[in-house]
């Protein structure tokens, strides 16, 4: 019997949350194949996760309760293992902590139980370029690295049969998972918080300190010997809300001018910077880190350049659920100088987009915003005479898009709002604006 089953077989466990972006399919591999008890719980009907379903067909011993929680699902169980965007509220999981029953999440359940070493990433913006770019200049090495967290169609679980002393595991962070981290009193070894700007209101009551105590988890429990790379801004809310920290605490990341680098914008050189530092700490060569700088491309759906068809360049920026992360989308685009038609809007997290609509009146020709009550917001706040069109779909946004565009221009998908109502997920709005754009001839 492996070490893995030793503590996982039999054990009665509850996985809340299934979901379609393959994590929760990869946990429940782990926990099944290991030989758990596994209940598979989630408000979505089986319909809904039938993609998720379906790759699971096969794995005996999972029970399902679909479309709704049941308290008896969170008692008489030896753990549960909950979603990341769980309400801070849940009655479900209220429940299992007055049994005193256990309550995890993958990526702080993975930390505590793995001999690798762990890089954590978060921010509210920058979290996905900069694993991707740590990652990146780790496998340049040769050295084993991983990639976890909230990273799509990756499940972090299953890395415990992989990774081992002396590899590295970049963990991309969000503020839900790092719930996980603070209810389990531990930090990454290696910590990156890039920035804190508002997201997730609606989630957190519009509580700013709630939203930045989840974030701190990322570093509040490091250890001397571990270290942390911040801005001084951040450093100085943790110390003042927890205490000096016992980590190597970096706050003064520059990018070195003289070196190339392959994505665009100011806030790109911004999150090259902490990756570069943060390399350097795991004993990456400056040879190497700006090799990978100057090579590393933009990931799917954050300013990704999808190519040129009919004389306008397009830009799928989808993951962008933020106003600020739009405006830095059309600053970077700013620099090429050409004229932008932007589609944007979708489901409002409780965020405010005035500085939005005075960057798109500066640097925009004309808004398709798809519906939603973050496009009522954007809306009232442009001029009534601005160009703007409303729709109800991807298909019809594009096809509105083109027809404003001009030859020469760009058409920059970055919707500064989640994608709930028209779209299953953001990369399910990326995915489709990536879909069109290849089917236009």
């Amino acid at each position: 019997m492996t070490e893995l089953e030793k503590i996982f077989k039999g054990k009665k466990i509850t996985l809340m949350g299934l979901g379609l972006l393959g994590r929760g399919v990869g946990d429940a591999e782990f926990f099944a194949g290991l030989g758990a008890e596994l209940i598979v719980t989630d408000l979505k009907n089986a319909d809904e996760l039938a993609p998720s379903i379906d790759r699971l067909k096969k794995i005996p011993g999972i029970t399902y309760h679909l479309g709704g929680h049941r308290l008896e699902d969170f008692e008489n169980r030896d753990m549960i293992v909950r979603a990341p965007n769980a309400p801070l509220d849940s009655p479900y999981l209220a429940h299992a902590r007055e049994r005193g029953i256990p309550i995890e999440m993958d990526s702080s359940l993975f930390a505590k139980l793995t001999q690798a070493t762990i890089v954590g990433v978060t921010g509210t913006r920058g979290k996905s370029t900069v694993t991707h770019y740590i990652y990146a200049m780790a496998r340049a090495t040769g050295k084993t690295a991983y990639l976890g967290g909230n990273v799509r169609d990756t499940a972090t679980l299953p890395l415990l049969h992989k990774a081992k002393a002396g590899d590295i595991v970049i963990l991309e962070l969000d503020s839900w998972q790092l719930q996980g981290f603070e209810e389990s009193g531990i930090s990454p070894h290696v910590s990156v918080w890039t920035n804190f700007l508002p997201d997730h209101m609606n989630y957190y009551k519009n509580d700013m300190e709630r939203y930045f105590r989840d974030k701190a988890a990322i570093a509040r429990f490091q250890k001397p010997g571990d270290y942390f790379f911040t801005t001084p801004e951040i450093k100085e809310q943790i110390e003042s809300m927890f205490g000096p920290s016992k980590s190597t605490c970096v706050t003064d990341m520059r990018f070195p001018e003289d070196w190339p680098i392959a994505l665009l914008g100011e806030h790109n050189r911004t999150n090259a910077a902490f990756a570069i530092t943060a390399a350097r700490r795991l004993g990456i060569a400056d040879e190497i880190i700006k090799k990978v700088v100057g090579t590393f491309t933009a990931l799917p759906n954050r300013l990704e350049f999808l190519g040129e068809k009919k004389e306008i360049e397009f830009w799928n920026d989808s993951n962008s659920t933020t106003p600020e992360a739009t405006i830095a989308a059309l600053k970077a685009l700013a620099t090429k100088k050409k004229r932008i038609v932007l589609i944007a809007g979708g489901s409002d997290k409780e965020l405010e987009f005035a500085a939005l609509a005075e960057e798109i009146k500066r640097t925009v020709t004309h808004v398709i915003l798809l519906k939603g009550s973050a496009t009522d917001k954007l809306a009232a706040l442009l001029s009534t005479d601005f160009p703007t069109i409303i729709t109800s779909s991807m298909a019809e946004a594009v096809k509105s898009a083109l027809a404003a565009a001009r030859a020469g221009n760009i058409i920059l998908l970055s919707p500064a709002a989640t994608s709930f109502g028209i779209f299953k997920n953001e990369y399910d709005r990326g995915d489709q604006f990536r879909s069109l754009f290849l089917d236009l001839t």
